[in-house]
């Protein structure tokens, strides 16, 4: 993987990634670790920003987002996730936000808390928070990835929906697809991990959260998508199995990928109260193979 890396960074450049390098010229090297700030509907937010160490500024490098649950932080949401350490073996940014409210959360339709109530533009936000990536470091904008626990699951599953144009495929965990409407402008690929066992977010739907379930969010994917074909067993090893719907408009695969008895937790992931956490498959290395495979292409 470090060689695909390596290429998504900008060694071998196509036409537009030669474009982007001119449009990034005159960027200045960066702290390898940094807290931004962003206003975005009169509140100011807080976004952790990891750039590898093999970053320079006038090559583009792809970045992924990813999202806390309700109740946590952006640097709980790190060590969940190890993805700054995922970022300096395969030469990507790293981004983790803080959301907002009393816990923290995120609008992600369905879930969770005073965001999800109150309507908040956490859309908005993200798509400003993308602008501000763009204008500060060289990012390849064929390359943006969004993914998230729980409520942060939610949001990248939303992401998906509305920001087509700027996410290139998504890969939430033990989130489900939180909104009735969805229609994004391009298929999206879509790689989703839950455990059978989550009580939080039930991999059943229904129970007192009334949320849908994996099967239904997978289903609705591949539906969007135009896949034609019948899943097929893309990885097992243990408690862990991904089947993989193919036949899909523009090569946007969707995974649905369970863990069996698998609890509310990041498969591979750092210690969260929520149940079995399984070393059968790790989701960090699982979901960056998937958006090395899925960018943008080059006319979207």
């Amino acid at each position: 993987m470090a060689g695909d890396a390596t290429v998504l960074a900008g060694d071998a450049l196509g036409a537009g990634d030669a474009r982007q390098v001119h449009a990034c010229e005159g960027r200045s090297t960066q702290p390898v670790d940094a807290v931004w700030t962003l206003e975005h509907g009169g509140v100011t937010r807080s976004i952790r920003v990891h750039v590898p160490a093999s970053y320079d500024p006038v090559r583009p490098t792809p970045v992924v987002l990813d999202f806390h649950g309700y109740t946590m932080s952006a640097s709980a949401q790190e060590d969940l996730t190890r993805f700054p350490a995922k970022a300096d073996a395969e030469g990507f940014i790293s981004v983790h936000a803080d959301g907002t409210g009393t816990p923290r959360g995120w609008n992600g339709g369905a879930c969770c808390g005073t965001p999800a109530t109150t309507g908040l533009d956490d859309i908005g936000f993200v798509l400003a928070l993308l602008d501000q990536l763009e204008a500060r470091l060289c990012v390849d904008p064929r390359r943006v990835f969004s993914t998230g626990f729980s409520n942060g699951g939610f949001l990248s599953h939303r992401l998906g929906c509305v920001a087509a144009d700027r996410i290139a495929a998504i890969a939430p965990v033990s989130g489900m697809m939180g909104v009735d409407a969805c229609d994004p402008s391009r298929p999206m690929p879509v790689m989703h991990f839950h455990g059978t066992s989550d009580t939080i977010v039930p991999y059943a739907g229904g129970g007192l959260t009334g949320y849908r379930s994996a099967a239904a969010t997978d289903a609705g994917w591949a539906a969007r998508n135009g896949c034609t074909s019948t899943p097929i067993e893309t990885f097992a090893s243990g408690d862990s199995r991904c089947l993989t719907h193919g036949g899909c408009d523009g090569g946007a695969d969707v995974t649905l990928c369970t863990v069996t008895a698998g609890g509310h937790t990041w498969p591979g992931g750092g210690y969260f109260p929520g149940g079995h956490i399984t070393t059968d498959l790790s989701a960090t290395d699982a979901m960056w193979a998937f958006f090395v495979a899925h960018p943008l292409s080059a006319d979207e």
